[in-house]
Parts: C-alpha cells; sequence; structure tokens
C-alpha cells in the first residue's frame, strides 16, 4: 500500500477516536438513571418530565446538557441538575498585634491563641466535575513563638567547633529575642551506628575512639542533652560538659538523630509553634540500606526509641530514607537548617532539594558564624510560605493559585507557596477542589492543608452528590414500571436486575427473539431499527451519536436531524431546525436548506425602490430583469450611456424643439415631467430631497451647453428640471487678435535687435582689450649687430715686461 494513503488513514483514525473522546460527556455517559447522569459532567441535567422521550428515544435520553434539553422540549422546572456549595464552618480572623503592643500591654497571648491562618473549617458540597474553591489567608503573626533545636556532630573532626557552640546559648537567646519574646533552646549531639564498621568495637576504642592521648568519649548514635528550655545559660552549662566522640567512617549517622528529634515531642519538648531543628556537621550522612554493612537490615520504623534521652535502636534499625525523613518532618512541623562546611555544600544543597521548608548554610571551620547562620537561615524559611494537604482519593483532584506580594501571581505547583513575606504581610490562595465522581464510600472525606513548617491548618469536609433530590421520592416496585419490575423516581423506571424496557416490561433473556424483531423491521424490510438503534422489547431504541444536537428518532429510529440540506456548511442554513431530515423553517426564510431570505430590506436601493426599480428581490438578492444592468441592487450597467446622455437628446427637443429627436419628440420623450428654471441656483440639491438626483451638463446640435437635473422620485416619477437658457459659446474678436499678433511680431523684432546689438558691443570691448593687452607687453631689442666690427686694432707686445 503507498506510505501517504497509511499516513491519511492513520490520521484519520486519530481524529475519529479523538473526536469520539470529545463528545457529549452526559450522552456518551449513556446514563440509565439520574444519579449516573449528575456525574457524568457540571452540564449535565437530567429530565424528569414523564412525557419528555419521542418515539425511539432511550432513557439515556433524558440525560444532556441543559441548554440542549431546553431546547429538546424539557421544562427548566423539571430538569434536576444539583450545585455543589461552600459552607465556612470556623472563621476566626488572623490575629493583628504588634509585638511593641503587646509589651506595652504587658500580655502575651499563648500559642494556640495565635492564629495565622484563616478559614480554620469548611465543609465542600461537591458535583461531579464542578470545582468548589475558597480562599485562603495567611498572615505572619509577630512576636511568635519559636523552639530551636541544635543538633550536633560530635566526631572528632568538630572538636573546635565544640568550643565556639558552649557560648551558644546565651548569645542566641539575645539575638532570637530580637525576633521573639517566647524563645527555646535544646542541644543534642549524634556520632555513629555503635556497630563495624563504622566504629572500632574492640574494648579499648569504645572507651576511647580517639588516638594517642586524646580524651574522648564512647561513641553513641544519639544523645539529647538538653531538652527545650528558655534558660540560655542551662544550655552553655550542658554543652560545656560534652566531650568529642570518635569513628570510622567519613559519613556520619546523622539521619539517625534526625529521625529521633522530629519523632520524639515529648522527650524534646516540643511545642506547637515554629520548630527549628539546626544540623551542624562537617561530614556526609548514611541513608537507607548503608546499615547492611553492619548486618542490620530491618527499616526505620519511625519510632521513638529514647531510653534515658539515649537512642537505644541504632544497631538494630536501619538509618532512615529521605523520603521517611521528609514525612516524619512535615508530620511535626519542623523546618530544617543544615549548618554545613563548604566542602558538603553541594551534598546538603541537594537535599535541600528534598526537604521542603529547609535551608543550607555555609558553616565556617570552627562554627565561630553559627548564630548568623541560624539568624539568615530563619528569615529566608519564615519568609516564605508552602500548602501542602494530606492525602485526598483518586477522585479528588485540588488546585492552588495564590496572589503573593506587589500582586504576583502564581498557579499550578508555583500556586502552592508565596516568598518574600515579611512580618505582618497578608497573601492570599485561592483553592479549588473539584471530584471526578462519587466514591465507593460516599461517606465524608476529610482533607486538611496546612503551610509548611506550621502547626495550624484548615480542615475541609468534603460531601460528594451522587443522587438528584428526586431519588427521595422514588417509589419502589411501581406499577408504572411493568407491575413493580422497577423503580419509578425522576420520571423514569429504573429496572430491577434482569428486566429491560423503557418500563421494565421485558426479561433480558427475551429481548433477541425474533417475534420482537419482526415488530422493529419498518414495511418488513431486513434492517432491524434501520440499522440506527436496536430492539428492545419489540421497540426500537434508538442509537446515540456522539454530537449532542444529533439524534435518531421515529418507530423505525428511520428520521434523524443532521441529514437535511446544509447551505454555508451549515445544517438547514442555520435559519431553521432539522425533523426527519426535512428542514423546518424559521420565519422569514424559506427553501430546502431554509437558505431563501423573505426580507427584502436587503435588496432596496438608496432611492427606497427594489432593486432600482430594474429587477425583482429573490431570496434576499436582486435579479436584474434587464440583463445589461449588474450589482448588488441592479445599479450598474457597464454598457449604458451615463444618465446624462441617455436622456439629453428628449430634453433638448422638448425643450428647445431641437437636436436629433425633434421630429419623433412627442412619441419618445414622453417618459417624463419636465419642469423650467431660470437660474442654475434654482436646481434641486441632493440636501433637498430623499431621493438621488443627477447634474448633468451637455453640448446641444449647435454647440451650446444645455444644463439639466435628472431623477426618479420615491413615487417612481421620473423629473427633470431644466435651464430655459442655453449657454452658446461667442464667436472670437479678430481685430485685438491680429493686433496682438502684429504686436507680439514687432517687440520680438526688437528684442532681438537689441539682443544682436548688445553681443557686437560685447565683442568689440572684448577685441579691443586684447589689442592694448598686447601693445603694453610688446619691448624692443637693443643688442648688438653680430656682423659689426670696431676700426680700432689693439696689439700687445709679447716682448713687453711693463718696463
Amino acid at each position: 500500500m503507498d506510505l501517504k494513503l497509511i499516513f491519511i488513514a492513520f490520521i484519520g483514525l486519530f481524529y475519529c477516536c479523538n473526536s469520539q473522546k470529545e463528545g457529549n460527556e452526559c450522552i456518551n455517559k449513556n446514563a440509565k438513571h439520574c444519579g449516573e447522569c449528575i456525574q457524568a459532567g457540571a452540564k449535565c441535567g437530567w429530565c424528569t418530565d414523564p412525557d419528555f422521550l419521542k418515539q425511539g428515544e432511550t432513557v439515556s435520553s433524558r440525560c444532556d446538557e441543559m441548554q440542549s434539553l431546553i431546547k429538546r422540549g424539557c421544562n427548566e422546572t423539571l430538569i434536576e441538575n444539583p450545585l455543589g456549595k461552600r459552607t465556612i464552618l470556623k472563621n476566626n480572623p488572623v490575629t493583628d498585634r504588634s509585638k511593641a503592643k503587646a509589651e506595652t500591654e504587658n500580655q502575651k497571648l499563648k500559642p494556640e491563641e495565635i492564629t495565622q491562618v484563616q478559614p480554620q473549617k469548611v465543609s465542600l458540597t461537591l458535583r461531579s466535575g464542578e470545582p468548589q474553591s475558597f480562599e485562603l489567608k495567611f498572615k505572619r503573626a509577630e512576636d511568635y513563638p519559636i523552639d530551636l533545636y541544635y543538633l550536633m556532630d560530635l566526631s572528632y573532626s568538630m572538636k573546635d567547633d565544640l568550643e565556639n557552640v558552649k557560648n551558644l546559648g546565651t548569645s542566641l537567646m539575645h539575638e532570637m529575642s530580637k525576633i521573639t519574646s517566647d524563645f527555646k533552646i535544646g542541644f543534642g549531639s549524634f556520632v555513629e551506628k555503635t556497630v563495624m564498621p563504622y566504629i572500632s568495637t574492640t574494648p579499648a576504642k569504645l572507651l576511647n575512639p580517639c588516638t594517642g592521648d586524646q580524651n574522648c568519649t564512647s561513641p553513641f548514635s544519639y544523645k539529647n542533652v538538653l531538652p527545650l528550655t528558655n534558660n540560655g545559660a542551662t544550655f552553655n552549662t550542658l554543652v560545656g560538659e560534652q566531650q568529642i566522640s570518635g569513628n570510622l567512617d567519613s559519613p556520619e549517622g546523622g539521619f539517625d538523630a534526625i529521625m529521633q528529634v522530629a519523632v520524639c515531642g515529648e522527650q524534646i519538648g516540643w511545642r506547637n509553634v515554629t520548630r527549628l531543628l539546626v544540623f551542624s556537621t562537617d561530614a556526609g550522612f548514611h541513608f537507607a540500606g548503608d546499615g547492611k554493612l553492619g548486618g542490620i537490615v530491618l527499616p526505620n520504623d519511625g519510632k521513638c526509641h529514647l531510653d534515658n534521652n539515649i537512642y537505644t535502636m541504632s544497631h538494630y534499625y536501619d538509618y532512615p530514607s529521605i523520603a521517611h525523613l521528609v514525612q516524619k518532618l512535615s508530620d511535626n512541623n519542623i523546618q530544617t537548617i543544615f549548618a554545613v562546611t563548604e566542602e558538603f555544600q553541594p551534598v546538603y544543597q541537594e537535599l535541600k532539594n528534598l526537604i521542603p521548608k529547609s535551608a543550607v548554610g555555609t558553616l565556617s571551620a570552627n562554627s565561630s558564624n553559627v548564630i548568623n547562620l541560624i539568624i539568615d537561615a530563619y528569615n529566608a524559611l519564615s519568609s516564605e510560605v508552602i500548602l501542602e494537604n494530606t492525602k485526598v482519593s483518586n477522585n479528588v483532584t485540588i488546585e492552588y493559585t495564590s496572589r503573593c506580594k506587589n500582586g504576583v501571581i502564581n498557579k499550578g505547583e508555583n500556586g502552592r507557596k508565596c516568598s518574600n513575606i515579611s512580618i505582618g504581610d497578608e497573601v492570599h490562595f485561592n483553592i479549588s477542589i473539584t471530584s471526578k465522581g462519587c466514591p465507593n464510600n460516599t461517606s465524608p472525606e476529610i482533607i486538611k492543608i496546612k503551610p509548611l513548617g506550621f502547626t495550624e491548618e484548615v480542615e475541609i469536609i468534603l460531601h460528594f452528590i451522587c443522587e438528584c433530590d428526586c431519588h427521595s421520592e422514588a417509589v419502589n416496585n411501581s406499577q408504572v414500571c411493568s407491575n413493580g419490575n422497577g423503580t419509578y423516581e425522576c420520571g423514569a423506571c429504573r429496572c430491577k436486575e434482569g428486566r429491560v424496557g423503557r418500563e421494565c416490561e421485558c426479561s433480558s433473556n427475551e429481548v433477541s427473539t425474533e417475534d420482537m424483531d419482526r415488530t422493529c423491521r419498518k414495511d418488513n424490510g431486513t434492517d432491524i431499527c434501520s440499522n440506527n438503534g436496536e430492539c428492545v422489547c419489540g421497540t426500537c431504541e434508538c442509537k446515540a451519536r456522539e454530537n449532542p444536537e444529533e439524534r435518531y428518532s421515529g418507530q423505525f429510529c428511520e428520521c434523524d436531524n443532521f441529514n437535511c440540506d446544509r447551505s454555508g456548511n451549515k445544517l438547514c442554513g442555520g435559519h431553521g431546525r432539522c425533523e426527519c431530515r426535512k428542514c423546518i423553517c424559521d420565519p422569514m426564510w424559506n427553501g430546502t436548506a431554509c437558505d431563501c431570505s423573505l426580507d427584502e430590506s436587503t435588496c432596496l436601493a438608496s432611492n427606497k425602490q427594489i432593486c432600482n426599480g430594474r429587477g425583482r428581490c429573490e431570496c434576499g438578492i436582486c435579479k436584474c430583469d434587464d440583463l445589461k444592468f449588474q450589482g448588488p441592487k441592479c445599479e450598474t450597467c457597464p454598457t449604458c450611456p451615463s444618465a446624462c446622455a441617455e436622456h439629453k437628446d428628449c430634453v433638448e427637443c422638448r425643450m428647445f424643439l431641437t437636436g436629433v429627436k425633434k421630429d419623433v419628440c412627442e412619441e419618445e420623450c414622453n417618459y417624463f415631467t419636465m419642469r423650467k428654471v431660470d437660474t442654475k441656483d434654482k436646481f434641486p440639491q441632493p440636501t433637498d430631497k430623499s431621493y438621488p438626483l443627477t447634474h448633468c451638463k451637455e453640448k446641444d446640435a449647435n454647440d451650446c451647453w444645455i444644463y439639466y437635473v435628472y431623477t426618479v422620485t420615491n413615487s417612481s416619477e421620473k423629473v427633470v428640471y431644466v435651464l430655459d437658457k442655453p449657454d452658446c459659446p461667442k464667436g472670437p474678436d479678430l481685430i485685438p487678435i491680429v493686433a496682438g499678433v502684429v504686436a507680439g511680431i514687432v517687440l520680438i523684432g526688437l528684442a532681438l535687435l537689441l539682443i544682436w546689438k548688445l553681443l557686437m558691443i560685447i565683442h568689440d570691448r572684448r577685441e579691443f582689450a586684447k589689442f592694448e593687452k598686447e601693445k603694453m607687453n610688446a619691448k624692443w631689442d637693443t643688442g648688438e649687430n653680430p656682423i659689426y666690427k670696431s676700426a680700432v686694432t689693439t696689439v700687445v707686445n709679447p716682448k713687453y715686461e711693463g718696463k
């Protein structure tokens, strides 16, 4: 087969399949009762009118889009279309109180008295496909309590860091007092699992894992040194008593420690406030699966195992996975700050991307910058709010849209968060929840939405609309449904198991009998229900079409409303409806495709005449009687003379009794009414009349100009206004012409003589000047004659010596 044909076939199949998917969801559902219908989509309604169905239409035809049902004749009051609703159950306003005001009034609110999220409880009633939305407001409260737990790596490489952390308590309390008046701090440490190959298990190394004369404490997995307290001096004292330990490998067991800090809330002393975990290390980390090196294969159970504030099950449970940590940190509203050295910054930066509401800071070699690091990280974390929700069932979807500072709007996954939020700033989230159908368990579903790192949350109770209101009025074993073979509800029968038919009149085992099929054949033909339906209990039930506007009908499904004539690619020209393959036209339309307009206003010319009086109006279009006329309203005639030239001969003969028609003027020129005017300004002007005027200027047989105005009045009367005197040209005056010519010749001759004389004077002057110049340049020769010889000869005596 030609590849081109294969490609075309493939495209056709693809288009067909997609067209089916994009069909009317109400019809595609093929709903047998009202409850199924309203779950098909938010636009679907169910007509409860008992007499609504036409012959051949199935019960599922009661389910359609609202406008389609009304168009098909169902009274709007008889359409079941329940809508969802939203109810705010608890809506305490967000706390609007400044720290300065609280200190002035000497009043401190308890954490549970501070509200940062509004509303707190919402009830939503969901209709399938119809989203329900509500606004969530978040406002950062000033002077909000903070709990900070400092978790430190006490492996040997962190020895110099411990010295700087010993004074962290009072210093950090001082700095955090600028942010909140209610601050607590705690301390914990970790090293590694106490099994090989992470540490040396020789007795000496278990007592002192450090080499040489270094005095180190025994290795341990995690130790809760100081639960959360507001006493910075106690923090300094207990931290000062800590000693460095050691291990063999470079990665540390920090994940074990983080897990215990997250789940051991009672031992740590976490309150329902902002919870910060500062994780300080200069090494990497072990995670799930690494425990196999030490023979530990049981997955971390995510439970608290602190005995006397020491993690006792490190040798029993593997390290937690990153996903497990994310879940526990989120469940317990803990925000993590990774204070790590520059060497491991990229590793923990990747870890931060996996843990929501976490930050990474670069720790100096001896942790001297830890306070600034914590303050900066806290400000970064608290300036961003990210919403998260508990798990929802598969048939429920949640969409977020955030309206942040400066009018910034985020949608999609970014709609969950807002950044650059300062204390006292208020941001809004639009939360839209949509149901895709009823769950198996119709009991209410509860969803909780909260900002990450905060204890406050919004509780959402979801109720699902799974049945119509008319379902409560159902009549079981109704006599209408074939003597009790079904339940009559919402205007239709809901048949019992094994019963079929519009009124449940047949058993499903009897549907395909030959006797019943015979009554479904038109004119004893071979096609059952015209191949457009199924024979159910001896009655045709017509197929549904993908297009909601297209339907089969009739006793044998022989009729349809989509195979009528088309015009302009529209069924019945868009001006009628198709009934049983015949167009029923709207008023003022006619024709087999309702494409013939009976409105003649489109044929009305500017002179208020139909087709300029030169044709007839058919289907809103002018048909000119004389083929020489053209245009939408028979207004043009390319081969015709102009209106002025057409009537010029008759105007001339009737007004002045001259011209080519003066002998036949009475017979051929009586088609218009002539009116004389004595001056041009008495001619009618376009602004004077409601009909068009043609102003003419033509020459008659005597070369005189005749002026007239031709018009056709609203009553179709042709009128010509003629100037009573023609404008004849006068003969030329010869004397002035001859005198002018002679004078012109004389003047031209004089001018030529003057020019010649002037040129001669200029020439003579130039020649004389040249002569004078040559005369002045002439010089006489004063040299001697070369052939002249003097008569005197002088002879010198050679012997004469001057004596």
